[in-house]
């Protein structure tokens, strides 16, 4: 499987690029808009990490400016009844540490901001990811790097807290979420006194 191709850039399209390499081979690849805006002039050298998707009916070629966006992007495929097209639009709206912030705040709005998204699909890869990011080891990848991972800690053992405190869940989420956003460093007492400030 290809993982990485280094070559020529020959051309540019709206949505992807072809490498020559070395070789006389060209590849064409699709990207996400963010990897297209960093591409250098057409004649350069370049080099993308891959990921190859094996459909019924074709091979495609997916590239990325570097290795967290590439691991990112197998992820969301991981995700059931989400294709390549969506997790290219997916990173083309967000980088790969602000998707870990929004799914560890389990933010819906701003993942509807993203084509062919809406609040059922949203929910539903919200609720995916975070169990799939429970075992994410930061050790062994930058992929959704290990900041927003403590936050995301901290975040489910303050929640966790409060509802040992007697609220219920859907009572605090929300309040929670806001003073996160807020004061995004705060610890986990100093978060939930910060919510209990507010139910007063």
């Amino acid at each position: 499987m290809i993982n990485y191709l280094q070559g020529t850039l020959l051309d540019c399209a709206p949505d992807g690029c072809t490498i020559l390499t070395a070789g006389g081979v060209g590849y064409e690849l699709k990207m996400p808009s963010t990897g297209l805006d960093r591409l250098p002039e057409v004649g350069e050298e370049i080099g993308l990490f891959v990921r190859t998707v094996v459909r019924e009916d074709a091979i495609e070629l997916y590239g990325f400016s570097d290795k967290e966006e590439q691991q990112t992007f197998t992820l969301l495929l991981s995700v059931s009844k989400l294709g390549p097209k969506t997790a290219l639009a997916i990173l083309s709206t967000f980088a790969p540490a602000s998707l870990s912030q929004i799914v560890y705040q389990e933010d819906i709005p701003s993942l509807t901001r993203v084509p062919g998204i809406g609040q059922k699909s949203a929910k539903r890869l919200i609720w995916e990811l975070k169990d799939k990011l429970a075992g994410w080891d930061p050790r062994s990848s930058q992929a959704l790097a290990p900041e927003p991972m403590a936050r995301r800690t901290v975040f489910s053992d303050a929640l966790a807290g409060l509802v040992n405190l007697g609220y219920s869940e859907g009572e605090v989420r929300f309040l929670l979420n806001r003073v996160f956003e807020e004061e995004p460093e705060l610890l986990v007492g100093e978060a939930i006194r910060a919510v209990l400030k507010q139910l007063k």
